[in-house]
């Protein structure tokens, strides 16, 4: 009996491999169809997907059982469901929605100006304009548009659907011009943002696990044709569990390059969709649509550790007393690695993506990645201690 076949059951996959990722098994879990009929608060169904019309859901939000069905219905569609859900008029004024674009657009020239270029995680670099930390940007240049610009009942309670209370809102502003491409099909944050080496180390109940920690949405700021490119959706497929580790492979990108579905959105409707849908923004075939949505990226209150710990300080001290452990050879690599695992952060998000942008790949160099560079390079403790306190002023907001 192995590690994988406990005794009297069936036998379970601990760990998710790449190259086992099968593309029939994908297939077969896009179906059955659920009963479109079960949605109850639904507007219309387009293509699997569900579409909810807010102005006739806004007596809802003020009536805490009605509320509480339409978000069970709103979790039941993005887990089981199509994986994803449109919800109208989201903003029935735009008022609030061409004010903050006016902001976002002046961030924008400023930023242009200034040499400062957001690249997309997932598309050609220059492709679009994308702003970082558009949240922050938004609320210290324009409170009083951030106030109405959020004050949407529908957005709240579309994030206690899925993540409960005390959530943590962010977004970037990605604005594709006409002739920009599509990105490439993927999952999103947090597993979607690692390496395949890197996701092949956590077990298979954290893949399962990493889709209930982050919500993904999109507000249009402006009308989306079809032909401009709005978001690319394989409904169904946040179902296949190890997607994380198959998105990337060519067979799984074919399949999704002839099978997806794009839905077209109207300034103030929002899109929402679990990380784990396999979905990329589509090109913009247009020549004068500029394409402009605020990405939400809301994250669950419990991505949080209990205590708050100075890991910068400690890897100050612990440096030089690992470094010349490993000079002189008394302790293993491997051991350098347990104790650094157990001192410095591993994750290197949340972060400044304007000061601390990805490098060579999804995400900047975590703090470890650099604990671990300076101890196999035998940088001297200075020169460690320069490094890091340099990387902590970019990751602060």
């Amino acid at each position: 009996m192995t590690a994988t076949e406990p005794r009297g059951k069936a036998r379970v996959r601990l760990w998710y491999r790449e190259q086992d990722c099968s593309l029939r098994d994908f297939v077969a879990a896009l179906q059955p169809r659920p009963d479109a009929g079960r949605l109850r608060f639904a507007a219309e169904t387009v293509d699997d997907v569900p579409v909810y019309d807010c102005r006739e859901l806004a007596g809802a939000f003020d009536d805490a059982p009605r509320r509480a069905d339409v978000q069970a219905e709103w979790a039941s569609v993005l887990n089981t469901g199509a994986g994803v859900l449109v919800l109208k008029r989201v903003h029935a004024d735009t008022a609030p929605i061409d004010d903050a674009t006016r902001v976002f657009e002046s961030v924008i020239r400023e930023e242009r100006e200034a040499g400062v270029t957001g690249a997309d995680h997932f598309a050609k670099a220059g492709a679009n304009d994308r702003i970082w930390n558009a949240q922050e940007k938004l609320c210290l240049r324009a409170p009083s548009v951030f106030a109405r610009y959020f004050a949407s009942q529908a957005l709240r309670a579309m994030a206690e659907a899925w993540l409960g209370p005390h959530f943590q809102m962010t977004s970037q502003v990605n604005v594709v011009r006409p002739g920009g491409h599509a990105q490439q099909a993927h999952r999103d944050y947090h597993l979607g943002f690692q390496t395949v080496a890197e996701a092949e180390r956590y077990p298979a109940h954290v893949h399962t696990m990493s889709r209930y920690l982050t919500l993904q949405g999109a507000i249009a700021h402006s009308d989306m044709a079809v032909e401009s490119g709005p978001t690319k959706l394989l409904p169904f497929s946040q179902r296949y569990a190890e997607g994380y580790l198959a998105w990337r492979r060519q067979d799984f990108r074919d399949y999704f390059e002839t099978h997806y579905i794009q839905l077209p959105l109207e300034k103030g409707d929002a899109l929402f969709f679990n990380p784990a849908l396999f979905h990329a923004a589509g090109s913009n075939r247009t020549t004068s649509i500029h394409r402009m949505a605020n990405l939400l990226q809301i994250s669950s209150a419990y991505g949080r550790a209990m205590e708050s710990l100075n890991r910068t300080k400690m890897c100050e001290a612990l440096y030089p007393v690992l470094l010349e452990r490993v000079r002189t050879a008394t302790i293993t690599r491997e051991e350098a690695d347990a104790v650094i695992a157990s001192c410095a952060e591993g994750y290197p998000f949340p972060t400044n993506l304007d000061r601390d942008p990805p490098q060579g790949g999804l995400a900047p160099e975590s703090q470890q990645q650099l604990f671990r560079r300076a101890l196999a390079e035998f940088w001297d403790t200075d020169g460690f201690m320069a490094a890091i306190r340099e990387q902590v002023e970019r990751r602060e907001a």
